[in-house]
């Protein structure tokens, strides 16, 4: 963990913790279930909301936020090592205003802390956890720490804080008001859409893994919204070396460890390069995205194998996601009920044999490569392993007879597998259905005879019946009721879904609701230099951005931007041509982080070129 400038040689002495006032855990039966698993923390959990930031500024206290989410492994271990800890919990309750959040119901204040960690610290991840003044800004942070680390970090901070308080207070602000301005966009007067492709491609390359695909050198993250851009550049301007390395990428996708081969669906992410070993957790958004990947690259490359990828995502999504209401719940945890990283989905070679015997172990070590010596720890997780036609020829067998053969040994691994307990977070959230809209809407074009068409439009009527209020978008909602506010990106994310939708129903009044969601989010979002991610925060510092960032889901601002240059509403174009300008110079200076605002700075270009043009004969006249 690294503290900010100035902090750590102020939290270098201890002190005892004093007499305050007592505080409850308000978690108790929570709707959300990660805060509801929270609920017996001997900690005094608060919600995120007015009156606790208004107790922090009357007892000036800091606040501790504590941000995660319920698939996440390691938050369950803090929870586990520190949260349950007696010690831990009085020092957070006497102390500090102790605040739990769940990133998925306030993902607008958990980008403002994941942004400060980043730029502070480096790198940031969850369990996130922030101290803020009282005031609302952010002083330190860190990620998961062990328990004694964790006990002293609070022991000295307390200390601090009581000595000294107005130079913590100039600290956090004065670093606030840096990041602001680190933030800021310059003017750029001109781009060239063919050099932002050429700067694209070429930064994408940079960081590109040419072994195993993908980019970096460390944990692997499929980075999709990056993908969707590339493939759509490799459609546009067929390159070979970007061709190559994107088939190379989603080819070990689809072959590692990131994909359930057993179960269908994809982990988060791989905690090494070689898409080997998984972090066990399955998000609704990954499935989604996923899917609109490999149905576009089956388009781009003219491959079937990846329609048969994709097709294989969302059949697990809808067989094991989907809610009763037409929705789809959150996520899948990365650990099993007994707190078992990765439980669900690996076997030992006792298990195989008891449920398989002998022979068919044999078949299923090969078919699914279950003999690696670099297992992980627990067990063997199925990967794709030697072809079907391989081991029929190795083994004297009929290609057809040996398939059902391995249907069979699958069907009996899946029948073992249900036996185990998958925790699932059912929130049904507004934003990620947008996304999984879009998918099932694709994939019905594609398939017109298949179901999809039918589980988007119960998905298209849940979006505009139970998250629509007839005003605003609920963030979640649980036993019909609203859980959370609706944010930027769930706008966005359904605005997004229901286009889809609409370009394959036809149906005006889908066009309409997606009209309206573009005309709130303009309405409640944009302000005078760019978008707000929230449109009432309680804390400062909040600052509004003319493009966001690019991360596992897509930047709410691209989307709206495509959305708005493709409206029929002319002032709702010229304000999209005016936000993008804005953005521009992000863009331009890092093209790999800001890929998804490409179209719509293309289309903006192109409408200010042609005014350009039409301008000496409109001044002759």
């Amino acid at each position: 963990m690294r503290l900010l400038p100035g902090v750590l040689a102020s939290l270098l002495l201890f002190g005892p913790v004093a007499d305050a006032y007592a505080l409850d855990n308000q978690l108790r039966g929570h709707a959300s279930p990660y805060l509801a698993m929270h609920g017996d923390d001997p900690v005094a959990w608060q919600d995120w909301n007015a009156e606790t930031v208004a107790l922090a500024r009357a007892e000036n206290k800091l606040l501790f936020v504590s941000s995660g989410y319920f698939a996440c492994h390691w938050c369950h271990v803090m929870q586990r090592e520190s949260y349950r800890d007696q010690k831990i919990a009085e020092l957070l309750n006497d102390r500090f205003i102790p605040v739990k959040l769940d990133r998925e119901l306030h993902s607008a204040l958990d980008a403002y802390l994941i942004d400060f960690l980043e730029r502070t610290h480096g790198q940031a991840g969850w369990p996130l956890n922030v101290f803020l003044t009282p005031e609302g800004y952010p002083l330190i942070g860190a990620t998961y720490l062990p328990p004694d680390q964790f006990r002293q970090l609070l022991t000295r901070l307390d200390r601090s804080w009581r000595d000294e308080q107005a130079r913590l207070r100039q600290l956090a602000r004065r670093t606030q008001l840096q990041l602001q301005l680190a933030r800021a966009d310059a003017d750029v007067s001109t781009i060239d859409p063919q050099g932002l492709d050429t700067a694209l491609r070429q930064q994408a390359l940079s960081v590109a893994d040419p072994l195993a695909g993908g980019f970096g050198d460390q944990n692997k993250f499929p980075m999709t919204p990056q993908l969707m851009s590339l493939l759509d550049l490799q459609a546009r301007a067929p390159d070979p070396q970007l061709g190559e390395f994107l088939r190379l990428t989603l080819d070990k996708m689809a072959a590692e460890g990131l994909r359930d081969h057993l179960g269908g669906g994809f982990f988060r992410y791989t905690v090494d390069p070689s898409w080997q070993v998984p972090h066990f957790e399955k998000m609704l958004y990954t499935q989604a995205q996923l899917a609109e990947i490999y149905l576009r690259a089956a388009e781009v490359f003219g491959r079937g194998d990846y329609a048969d990828v994709a097709r294989d995502t969302l059949d697990f999504a809808v067989r094991e996601m989907r809610a009763r209401n037409g929705g789809f719940v959150a996520s899948f945890s990365a650990v099993d009920g007994d707190g078992v990283e990765g439980g669900v989905y690996l076997w030992d070679i006792d298990t195989l044999h008891r449920v398989l015997g002998e022979r068919d172990t044999a078949l299923a070590r090969r078919y699914w490569r279950m003999q690696d010596a670099s297992t992980p720890d627990g067990g063997y997780l199925p990967r794709r392993g030697e072809s079907l036609a391989a081991i029929a020829a190795a083994l004297g067998e009929d290609s057809t007879a040996l398939a059902g053969r391995i249907e069979s040994v699958r069907r009996r691994l899946l029948a073992e597998r249900a036996g185990r307990t998958l925790p699932v977070d059912d929130k049904v959230l507004s934003g990620w259905n947008g996304l999984m809209l879009a998918a099932l809407s694709r994939a019905a074009g594609r398939w017109p005879d298949s179901t999809y068409a039918g589980v988007a439009r119960e998905l298209r009527d849940y979006l505009r019946g139970s998250a629509w209020d007839g005003t605003s978008l609920r963030r979640s909602v649980s036993n019909n009721a609203s859980v959370g506010r609706a944010s930027l990106e769930d706008y966005a994310y359904v605005a997004y879904g229901m286009a889809q939708y609409a370009d394959l129903s036809g149906d005006p009044g889908d066009r309409t609701f997606v009209a309206a969601l573009l005309n709130l989010a303009w309405q409640r979002y944009l302000g005078s230099v760019g978008w707000r991610l929230d449109d009432a925060p309680l804390i400062p510092g909040m600052a509004e951005q003319p493009a966001m960032m690019e991360g596992a889901e897509p930047a709410a601002s691209a989307i709206l931007l495509r959305l708005a240059m493709d409206s029929a509403n002319p002032e709702l174009r010229r304000q999209a041509h005016a936000v993008a300008e804005r953005g521009r110079a992000s863009v331009q200076g890092d093209p790999f982080w800001y890929a998804g605002h490409f179209d719509a700075l293309r289309a903006a270009v192109h409408d200010r070129d042609r005014q350009t043009e039409r301008a000496p004969n409109a001044s002759d006249g």
